[in-house]
């Protein structure tokens, strides 16, 4: 397994795993990257995840298809009876992007729809933190 290019911390008194990119990575990375984070995250017993993308500027299509419809199904899978909650935490580019583009909004739309994981978008980390741990 590589090195994750995010930084992973577990919060035992929040119970929860804080992820941060420092930039943009290619897809294949960024996919070892949420592998790293399942195996923190099972290390730990916690299937709640704040996921601080406001530096990650490059929306990669395939990326927000893989996380929507594969990868978060599975890590809801291997982290139940748990739910699985994702607060991520985005730029205010990143939501223009999101309105911006039927693409992104699909994906967008797949993965906050009722589904074996919750997912949450917002550009504060108070309301981040807050909806997460609800």
């Amino acid at each position: 397994m590589h090195a994750p290019t995010c930084s992973l911390a577990y919060r035992p008194d929040l119970g929860s795993l804080i992820v941060r990119w420092p930039d943009d990575a290619p897809f294949p990375t960024l996919q070892a990257d949420f592998e790293a984070i399942l195996a923190v995250a099972e290390q730990n017993g916690t299937a709640r995840w704040l996921l601080d993308v406001r530096r990650r500027a490059h929306l990669d299509p395939q990326l927000g298809d893989w996380t929507t419809r594969i990868f978060f199904p599975h890590a809801a899978a291997r982290l139940a009876p748990q739910a699985l909650r994702l607060s991520v935490l985005c730029s205010p580019a990143r939501m223009a992007v999101y309105a911006a583009s039927a693409e992104q909004q699909s994906y967008l739309a797949h993965g906050i729809a009722h589904q074996a994981y919750q997912m949450h978008l917002v550009c504060d980390e108070g309301k981040a933190m807050e909806w997460l741990l609800e």
